[in-house]
């Protein structure tokens, strides 16, 4: 099953990079939404399924996360604080041959050791593809000191 989910979601990718290095808008939305509910989904699993196998997600200032592997964890570090959040895609847009991907995460931390507090916190990640439509890497950028505050419940 998972195989199959695979290779439909490289099928509906490869329309993200036509052959002149353009990206199809509407595919582009298409996978974005998918995206978005993956981070919902509590399946980190599902979020570095989006990316290539040697594919990195770098948050902020903060080591890159290589390989699907250290992907799960990283989406894992946020979902085990946040058992309820929900992320939003605000907008996406083409830049160059890559795209950016605006969104807005809300949830209460009520994971383990959590503050019971709720956060709401606006970002964006900045994509570039592989060949198959996969995310070869993305940097992550969000207010880390606010989201912080948050989560201590400081005002």
């Amino acid at each position: 099953m998972r195989y199959v989910a695979r290779a439909c979601l490289i099928a509906l990718l490869t329309g993200c990079a036509a052959k002149d290095n353009a990206m199809d808008i509407t595919a582009l939305q298409d996978f974005a939404a998918r995206y978005t509910t993956a981070w919902g989904s509590q399946d980190a699993a599902s979020v570095a399924a989006f990316y290539a196998e040697d594919g990195s997600l770098k948050i902020n200032d903060g080591a890159p996360a290589v390989g699907r592997d250290a992907i799960i964890a990283a989406a894992q570090g946020f979902m085990s604080a946040l058992p309820g959040m929900a992320l939003f895609m605000d907008s996406i847009k083409i830049v160059g041959t890559g795209a950016e991907y605006f969104w807005t995460l809300t949830g209460t931390n009520t994971g383990p050791g959590g503050t019971g507090n709720a956060v709401w916190v606006s970002g964006y990640e900045q994509w570039t593809f592989t060949s198959d439509g996969l995310i070869a890497q993305s940097l992550g950028h969000f207010p880390v000191g606010e989201y912080e505050k948050q989560l201590r419940g400081d005002t």
